[in-house]
């Protein structure tokens, strides 16, 4: 609250300052309640007129044409160095399920809280780990019973089956939906979810929306919208796992502004350029195999979940065996913006078997771990000495490059580490294969990465399918 008696900026607290000629008991109570405040918030006050001096007076023009810019100034020249009252987070509620889609509930949690949002994952289970609908185990923050008294700026509900319907089915969550709804914050829904969740709970009506193109029919035809993103007053609704990005960074937007949603899509390295190729091969080599290809993907604390998230979703709905493998002393892992994921087993167990392609997940911190691994280390150097394939994402082909496992290959990784690599670097694309060797800048090319894996293990007729189940746009070249 401002005033024109007052420079100070009271951040939704509005305080009467008696002057002389109030009665004592006024003047001590008000005196009082100034302490109080000040001691529950770190504010600095200007100081206090002594008694007997006459306040000063704004001249009625002046009063008139006060303005924010000119209140900030008084401000600072009262108080010097006085520090701004940061403004309360934020707060989004994920809520997720047996079966819902781990690509578009982890990747709504990793971009909005890159964008600086407290987001509470939420359980509507008995318990907090959930086996999400390609087989990637999470773990939730809460159980959305601890949430229900919580007021959140925006509900999120990622799709995937069964997972959608196990939030329909969710007393606790409709109620706090349909809270949402009557406070006209912000609430959105991804893939099946408007259809499966919204639409029966009647948090659908006078809006236009979309989802998956499986469940279309689902929905009233006269407001449904074939787009990957349809923003409807408080409601915003996208179609699967590859418009997940483009659906939490337009929340970013709505919740915080352009201007950080574009920060944070531009170190999403979301590709913006089409004339740019996504994918480039060198030194063409068939990766063809007469049985289910196996692949290890090897994680620790700090990795980039959505990277692992992603390419283990891919590849398992291309019917590829994954095993995901723990470098840490437990198969439970924080990554690198705290959602916490459980490994299949741990890598001294995955290290029993021979797989044909192992593929390192990004995070700066993550990747140090990895590193570290004495077991993992020997996994990837007998990979390239047998001629198996290996690929490496975001700040990963350092590791790579660390164990002497870069010659003369041409790779390409995260812009924040590519100056590192002492190889043969292509910058343009986002995927480089050369050989038996795969790698990608990370984040936003690793759908691209993962489908490319696919193209080489099966053909790009698979590829494709994979590509149109998650609605995501897949080229060949």
């Amino acid at each position: 609250v401002g005033c024109t008696k007052c420079p100070v900026l009271c951040s939704g607290l509005l305080l009467i300052i008696s002057y002389p000629g109030v009665r004592p008991k006024k003047r001590k109570k008000n005196i009082n309640l100034m302490a109080a405040m000040a001691a529950l918030r770190p504010l600095h006050w200007p100081q206090l007129r002594p008694p007997g001096q006459r306040p000063a007076t704004t001249p009625p023009a002046a009063a008139g044409a006060t303005t924010w810019r000119r209140m900030a100034k008084a401000t600072t020249s009262l108080a010097p160095g006085a520090p701004i009252p940061s403004l309360p987070k934020k707060k989004v509620l994920v809520p997720i399920g047996m079966g819902t889609e781990e690509m578009e509930a982890v990747i709504l949690v990793d971009v909005l809280r890159r964008a600086g949002a407290d987001v509470v994952v939420a359980s509507v289970e008995t318990g907090l780990e959930v086996v999400a609908s390609s087989g990637t185990k999470l773990v939730a923050d809460a159980s959305i019973g601890a949430c229900a008294s919580e007021m959140f700026d925006l509900v999120a509900l990622p799709g995937g089956m069964p997972g959608a319907a196990r939030l329909r089915d969710c007393e606790i969550l409709r109620k706090i939906m349909c809270k949402q709804v009557e406070d006209k914050r912000l609430y959105g829904a991804i893939c099946a979810a408007p259809a499966v969740v919204l639409q029966p709970w009647g948090l659908l009506r006078s809006k236009h929306m979309t989802c998956h193109p499986a469940f279309m029919d689902k929905l009233p035809n006269f407001r449904v919208v074939k787009s990957n993103i349809q923003v409807s007053g408080e409601l915003t609704t996208s179609r699967g796992p590859g418009t997940a990005f483009e659906f939490a960074l337009t929340l970013v937007q709505q919740l915080f502004g352009s201007s950080v949603s574009e920060e944070i899509g531009g170190k999403l390295l979301l590709q913006s350029d089409n004339n740019l190729p996504r994918k480039q091969e060198f030194n063409t080599s068939e990766w063809v195999f007469h049985r289910i290809p196996r692949v290890l993907v090897p994680i620790a604390s700090g990795s980039e979940e959505m990277e692992v998230v992603m390419v283990v979703d891919i590849l398992r709905r291309a019917k590829v065996d994954v095993v995901v493998a723990s470098v840490e002393k437990s198969t439970k892992i924080v990554a690198s913006q705290n959602t916490k994921i459980i490994a299949d087993k741990s890598i001294s167990a995955a290290a029993e078997s021979i797989y044909d392609l192992i593929i390192l997940p990004g995070g700066v911190a993550g990747a140090e771990r990895l590193h570290k691994s004495r077991v993992l280390r020997k996994l990837l150097k007998e990979q390239k000495s047998e001629g198996r394939v290996y690929g490496a994402m975001c700040s990963s082909p350092t590791v790579l490059q660390k164990q002497g496992l870069l010659t003369n290959e041409k790779v390409t990784a995260h812009p924040g580490v590519i100056g590192k690599l002492t190889g043969q670097v292509v910058e343009g694309a986002g995927v480089i294969i050369d050989g038996k060797l795969i790698t990608s800048k990370g984040l936003g090319t690793v759908m691209d990465f993962s489908l490319a894996i696919v193209s080489k293990l099966f053909g790009h007729p698979r590829a494709r399918s994979v590509a149109e189940g998650i609605v995501f746009e897949y080229t060949k070249n």
